[in-house]
C-alpha cells in the first residue's frame, strides 16, 4: 500500500511501521468509511464539530460538574498546541507521553497533541516506572504532559533526555502558565489521513510491551463504525463511564465517540461503583462504557440511584456472562451492548446489540468481517471453535516488532481468542488462545507479573494463570517456589504483593498467592499451566 506523504518532520513514526506486505487488508465497501489524502483528527473532532454543530454546546464536565463548552475547549487546545510547538520545541511526528488520571485537562492535552501533529503515547496512571521507561525508550519518547499529581512514578522511570511538562499544579513551568498568553487559535498542521496520531501499548502475552501504530483516518474509523453504527449516538447524549484514556476503550468511548457525535463526555475517573452511578444520577449519563465487573458491582447498590437517563450501555474488555445481562435488563430494562476490541484494532470490531442473543459477542460492527480459522489459517465452517480472525478499516501494524507476523496473517488480524460462530451469524466467545488473564475488564499478561516476582530475592520461581472469579471475570494467581529457608506464610505472600505493587500497576499484582515445592514441568522442563489451573498443587497457607 502506497502511504500519502507525510506532514511529519520526526519520521520515526512512519520509519517504525512494519512492511506493507505484513499490514492487515483494508476491505472495500459500502460500510467501509473513507477519508480525504489530508486529515487531522484533532480539527475534525473538535473544530469541524463546532462549526457544524455549534460552540457554545457541552463538550466535556468534570466531576464537580463543572462544564467546558466547544468553544472553551477548543481556546484551550490551541493554547495548548502553541505552547507545545512554541515553548516546548515539539515538532510533527515526536512523541509526546500523556499521564495522568482521566480529566478534562488531560482530554484537551491529548487533542493539543494531534492538532499540532504530534503523536500521542498515552498511558494508564496507574503505571509504573519500570513500566514507564520501557514504553519511553520503545518509542523513543522526548518529551510528556504530566498531570502535576502524576509526575513521581515519571521521575522515578528516570528517562534519558525526557523533558516533562506539568500540568493543574500551578508551578511557573506548568503547562496552563505557559499557555495563558498564547493565541487562542491555532492552525492545525496538515497531517496525512495515514500519518500516525498514536501509539497505544499492549503488554501482549510475552516478551516486552508491544506498541500499535494508528493514523489520524483510524480515530475517525472507530467513530464512523462502532459509534456510528451500533451507539447511534446524538449531540444531546452525555457520555461517561469507567475506562482511562490511557486504554484505547476509554479514549474512544470517553472522547472520540462523544466529539465525533457532537455530544459530551464526563470525565471524572474511576473510583468505584457507586461514584459511577452517583455520576449517571448527577450528570444524566446517558451513554456509559465500563466493564462486566462494574456492572455486576452497580447492580448491588442501583436501587439507590436515578439512572432513568441510561440508554445505551456497553460493556467490554471481558466476557459478559449471559445471567449478567438478564440481570441488568430486569434492573434498568436496557440491554447491555456487549464488545470486544483490543488496542491493535483500537477500539470494538464485534458487539451484539438488543438483536443478539444474550451471551454472545453478536456480529461484526458494519464496516468489519470476521471468520474462525484453525491454527494454521485455514477458515473454518460454522460450528466448529476456532480462532477469531478479522479486518476492517482499521488493523495492526506494531511500532518495529516481529510479532506483526503473529498478529496478522493472510491480512487478518488475529485476536488470540478462540471463538464459535453460528449460522445465524453470532460469535459465542470459547477463551483466550494465550495464557492472557482478564480481570476487572483489564488485560494481565502472565509472564511480566512473574518477571516482577522474580526480582525479588526470596523467590526462585514463578508462574502466574488466572482463576475464574464471579465478580471480576478472572483473578491473578501467582504459583511461588520460595529459596530455602523463607517460611510459606500470609506475611511472606503480604511482602510479595507489596513488592509487585511497587513495580507493576496493582490492577496486575496477584490477589492470589500459591507457595509450591517445585512448578509442574514436563521432562523436557517446559512448564505445565493447566496444572497450576486445576489447584491441584496448592499448597496449604498457614
Amino acid at each position: 500500500m502506497e502511504l500519502m506523504p507525510s506532514a511529519h518532520v520526526d519520521t520515526f513514526p512512519r520509519d517504525s511501521l512494519p512492511p506493507p506486505d505484513r499490514w492487515p487488508d483494508l476491505p472495500f465497501g459500502p460500510d467501509v468509511p473513507r477519508y480525504p489524502d489530508r486529515l487531522n483528527c484533532g480539527a475534525e473532532l473538535l473544530d469541524a464539530t463546532a462549526a457544524r454543530l455549534g460552540p457554545d454546546r457541552p463538550a466535556l464536565r468534570d466531576k464537580s460538574g463543572s462544564v467546558w463548552s466547544y468553544a472553551e475547549l477548543c481556546e484551550r487546545v490551541d493554547r495548548f498546541a502553541h505552547t507545545l510547538t512554541t515553548d516546548l520545541g515539539v515538532v510533527p511526528g515526536n512523541r509526546v507521553l500523556l499521564r495522568g488520571p482521566t480529566t478534562p485537562l488531560l482530554a484537551a492535552c491529548w487533542l493539543a497533541v494531534m492538532k499540532a501533529g504530534a503523536v500521542a503515547v498515552t498511558v494508564p496512571d496507574a503505571q509504573r516506572a519500570r513500566e514507564l521507561a520501557a514504553i519511553c525508550r520503545i518509542a523513543r519518547v522526548r518529551h510528556a504532559l504530566c498531570d502535576a499529581r502524576s509526575t513521581g512514578e515519571l521521575v522515578k522511570a528516570a528517562v534519558p533526555g525526557l523533558r516533562t511538562t506539568p500540568f493543574g499544579g500551578g508551578s511557573p513551568g506548568d503547562l496552563l502558565r505557559l499557555s495563558a498568553k498564547k493565541p487562542p487559535s491555532y492552525a492545525a498542521v496538515a497531517t496525512s489521513a495515514d500519518d500516525v496520531a498514536l501509539i497505544a501499548f499492549t503488554s501482549g502475552t510475552t516478551g516486552p510491551p508491544k506498541g500499535c501504530l494508528h493514523f489520524h483516518r483510524d480515530v475517525l474509523a472507530v467513530a464512523d463504525t462502532f459509534s456510528a453504527r451500533v451507539l447511534r449516538p446524538r449531540p444531546d447524549d452525555v457520555f461517561g463511564g469507567s475506562p482511562p484514556l490511557g486504554f484505547t476503550f476509554g479514549l474512544g468511548g470517553l472522547l472520540v465517540f462523544p466529539l465525533r457525535a457532537g455530544a459530551s463526555a464526563v470525565l471524572a475517573g474511576w473510583s468505584g461503583a457507586g461514584q459511577l452511578l452517583a455520576d449517571v444520577q448527577r450528570q444524566r449519563v446517558s451513554v456509559l462504557f465500563t466493564a462486566p465487573t462494574a456492572y455486576r458491582a452497580m447492580l448491588d447498590r442501583i436501587g439507590s440511584y436515578d439512572t432513568s437517563s441510561l440508554r445505551r450501555c456497553v460493556s467490554a474488555g471481558e466476557h459478559l456472562p449471559a445471567a449478567l445481562w438478564h440481570a441488568w435488563r430486569a434492573a434498568t430494562g436496557l440491554p447491555l451492548i456487549n464488545g470486544i476490541g483490543a488496542t491493535e484494532m483500537l477500539h470494538i470490531f464485534l458487539a451484539a446489540d438488543e438483536t443478539s442473543r444474550p451471551g454472545t459477542t453478536g456480529r461484526p460492527v458494519p464496516g468489519f468481517e470476521t471468520r474462525i480459522v484453525d491454527d494454521t489459517g485455514r477458515p473454518l465452517p460454522d460450528g466448529s471453535p476456532g480462532l477469531l480472525a478479522v479486518r476492517g478499516p482499521v488493523g495492526c501494524r506494531y511500532l518495529a516488532d516481529e510479532r506483526q507476523t503473529t498478529y496478522v496473517r493472510d491480512g487478518w488480524n488475529l485476536t488470540g481468542d478462540r471463538y464459535v460462530r453460528d449460522p445465524d451469524g453470532c460469535h459465542t466467545f470459547l477463551g483466550r488462545a494465550d495464557d492472557m488473564i482478564v480481570s476487572g475488564g483489564h488485560n494481565v499478561a502472565g509472564p511480566e507479573v512473574e518477571e516482577t516476582l522474580l526480582r525479588h530475592p526470596d523467590v526462585l520461581e514463578a508462574a502466574v494463570t488466572g482463576r475464574p472469579d464471579e465478580r471480576r471475570g478472572e483473578v491473578v494467581v501467582a504459583h511461588v517456589v520460595l529459596r530455602p529457608g523463607v517460611p510459606r506464610t500470609g506475611h511472606t505472600a503480604d511482602d510479595l504483593r507489596e513488592f509487585t505493587k511497587k513495580e507493576i500497576a496493582p490492577y496486575k499484582c496477584p490477589r492470589e498467592i500459591v507457595f509450591l515445592d517445585a512448578l509442574p514441568r514436563t521432562p523436557t522442563g517446559k512448564l505445565q499451566r493447566f496444572r497450576l489451573r486445576s489447584g491441584a498443587l496448592q499448597f496449604p497457607r498457614d
